[in-house]
C-alpha cells in the first residue's frame, strides 16, 4: 500500500474496506453538448444511465479482482448487507425511461450489473465502495472540462479569481458544438457566439430559436439576462444519479441571492425526501468573495489598461533638527539608568534614548539597539499606547523597588520605561500596578532576642535593593534592618 492517512484509524479502516472513489467530470457539457436541458426528464435519465455503467462496470472488475486476490478483509461479516445493496443498484435500473437513455448505454450498463451481481455472490467483492462524485474542480479545468462532477455550467462567461490576485475570464467551448448538433449554420453559431462574448448571455442573441434557451441555461443568472436552473433542478439531478452511486455526490446547489430562509429549508427536506446522502447550498453572493461568478467585479470592469497600481506605504515623520527632549533618571534594584525622550513641536515623543550606569556594552548596546527601534515605530505612526500596552508589566531582572513614588516597583527595565512614558504622555493611570498588584514584601523571621539598639535611620539612606526600606548606616557600609541586606560591602 503507497497510499498515506491522516490517522491511524482511517488507515485500519482503508485496508479493511479497501474504498475507491471512482467518478466522471463534465457532465454538464456533455448534456449541452447533445443538446439536452440539464433540468429535463431526458438530461437526468440520460445522466443516470452513464452513471449506472459507471459503477457496474467497477462493481464487475471489483469482483474479478476479488477473484485472484480475495475480498475485502471486511467482506465476510458484510456480505449479506453488501449484495443487498448491489440487488438495490440492480433494480434501480428499471427507473430510467429508455426513451430518454441511448439503448446502448442501457444494455451494457444491465449486462454489467447482472454479471457483477452473479460473480459477486460467488467470490465477492474487492472493495466495499468504488464510485463518488467528486467536485473535480481544478483539475476538471485542467483536464479542459468546462463543467466540474455532476455540475452544469455556472455560466457561459465566467470570471476565476485567482491566489495570487487578479481575474481571468472563462468562456464556455460547448456552445458551439450544441448550437450545431441543434441544427444552426456556422454563420448562425459564430454570431450567436459573438454575442455571448459581448454580453455574457445567450439570450437576445440573433437566430435563436426560444424553445433552445433550456439547453444553455446555467446555475447562475447571467448580468443581461433572465434564465438559469432553478435550484430544485440540481436536487432532481442529483436524486436521478445517486442510486447508482456507492458514496456520496459532492455537487453545489446554486439558489439566486434573494432566496429566503424557506425555500433553504424546502431544498433540505426535498433532499432528503429524495434519498440524498449529502447536499451543500449556496447563495449567490453569501459570501464577500467567491472563486467563481458571473460577472466581473466592479475594480476589474472599470479599471483602464493604462491605470496604475496604488501602493500605499507607511510614511515617516521625523523630528526637526532642533527639539525638546526630557531626560529622567531611575533605579531599579540599584541598577541606575537615564531615559531621554526627543518632543516633537506639539509636544508628543518622537525618539527615545536609554543609557544603563555601569552595566556594561552588551547591555548598553541592547538597550541602545531597542531605543532605536521605538523611535523608527514612534515616527512611522505606531501609536505611543500600543507600545506601552506591549511592553509594559514585563517581567524579567533586574526587577525591585525603585524610589519614584508613581512607579513603586518595576518588574524589569522595560516595565519601567514603559509605565513612566505611559504616564507622562498618556495619564497616571498607566503608571499604575497591573489590576491593581501589590509587590509582597520578604516575610521576617520572628525576633527571638530583644533587639539591640541601633543607629536612627537618616533621610540621606538608600532603600534597600531586597525589600524597599531604608538602610542603617553599618560601618563605612549600609544594612537593611528589616530583611538583613546590605549594600555589598559588608
Amino acid at each position: 500500500d503507497s497510499a498515506s492517512y491522516p490517522t491511524e484509524k482511517i488507515a485500519e479502516n482503508s485496508h479493511n474496506f479497501r474504498p475507491l472513489g471512482l467518478g466522471y467530470a463534465n457532465l454538464g457539457a456533455l448534456l449541452m453538448s447533445l443538446g439536452i436541458p440539464y433540468d429535463s426528464d431526458q438530461g437526468r435519465d440520460y445522466a443516470a444511465a452513464v452513471t449506472a455503467l459507471v459503477t457496474g462496470q467497477a462493481y464487475l472488475t471489483s469482483a474479478r479482482l476479488a477473484e485472484a486476490l480475495g475480498p475485502f478483509p471486511c467482506y465476510a461479516p458484510n456480505e449479506e448487507s453488501f449484495l443487498e445493496v448491489v440487488r438495490m443498484h440492480r433494480a434501480a435500473l428499471g427507473r430510467i425511461n429508455p426513451r430518454h437513455a441511448p439503448a446502448v448505454i442501457l444494455e451494457n450498463a444491465r449486462t454489467c450489473w447482472d454479471n457483477a451481481y452473479e460473480l459477486g455472490r460467488r467470490v465477492g467483492f474487492r472493495n466495499a465502495q468504488v464510485t463518488v462524485i467528486a467536485p473535480t474542480g481544478t483539475i476538471g479545468f485542467m483536464m479542459d472540462c468546462d463543467t466540474t462532477g455532476i455540475e452544469p455550467d455556472l455560466a457561459l462567461v465566467k470570471y476565476k479569481k485567482l491566489v495570487g490576485g487578479g481575474v481571468i475570464r472563462i468562456v464556455n467551448n460547448t456552445v458551439p458544438q450544441a448550437l450545431i448538433r441543434l441544427g444552426y449554420t456556422p454563420e448562425q453559431v459564430e454570431q450567436i457566439v459573438s454575442h455571448i462574448d459581448s454580453t455574457g448571455t445567450i439570450e437576445g442573441a440573433p437566430g435563436l430559436k426560444p424553445e433552445h434557451l433550456p439547453v444553455f441555461d446555467c446555475s447562475l443568472r447571467p448580468p443581461n439576462g433572465t434564465r438559469f436552473i432553478h435550484h430544485m433542478g440540481h436536487i432532481r439531478m442529483m436524486a436521478a444519479v445517486q442510486p447508482f452511486i456507492s458514496g456520496a455526490i459532492s455537487k453545489t446547489i446554486n439558489m439566486p441571492e434573494e432566496s429566503t430562509v424557506d425555500d433553504i429549508m424546502n431544498a433540505y427536506i426535498e433532499s432528503w425526501r429524495l434519498g440524498l446522502k449529502a447536499v451543500a447550498i449556496y447563495r449567490d453572493g453569501s459570501k464577500r468573495v467567491q472563486p467563481l461568478s458571473s460577472k466581473a467585479d466592479a475594480e476589474h470592469r472599470t479599471a483602464q489598461p493604462g491605470a496604475e497600481k496604488i501602493v500605499y506605504r507607511p510614511v515617516r515623520r521625523k523630528l526637526p533638527d532642533e527639539r525638546q527632549s526630557i531626560t529622567h533618571k531611575f533605579s531599579i534594584a540599584g541598577h541606575e539608568g537615564y531615559i531621554t525622550v526627543g518632543l516633537y513641536e506639539d509636544g508628543t515623543p518622537g525618539e527615545l534614548f536609554i543609557t544603563m550606569a555601569k552595566e556594561g556594552s552588551t547591555i548598553s548596546g541592547l538597550m541602545d539597539g531597542f531605543a532605536t527601534a521605538i523611535s523608527f515605530a514612534l515616527q512611522y505612526g505606531v501609536p505611543l499606547k500600543f507600545l506601552v500596552d506591549k511592553f509594559s508589566h514585563v517581567r524579567f531582572e533586574p526587577s525591585g523597588w525603585t524610589g519614584n513614588p508613581q512607579i513603586p516597583y518595576a518588574k524589569s527595565i522595560l516595565d519601567y520605561i514603559f509605565r513612566w512614558m505611559g504616564a507622562k504622555f498618556l495619564g497616571p493611570e498607566y503608571a499604575v500596578s497591573e489590576a491593581g498588584e501589590t509587590p509582597k514584601l520578604r516575610p521576617t523571621e520572628p525576633e527571638l532576642q530583644p533587639k539591640l539598639p541601633f543607629e536612627p535611620i537618616t533621610s540621606d539612606a538608600p532603600l534597600c535593593s531586597e525589600c524597599g526600606s531604608l538602610m542603617t548606616r553599618n560601618g563605612g557600609c549600609y544594612k537593611c534592618e528589616n530583611c538583613g541586606g546590605t549594600s555589598g560591602c559588608g
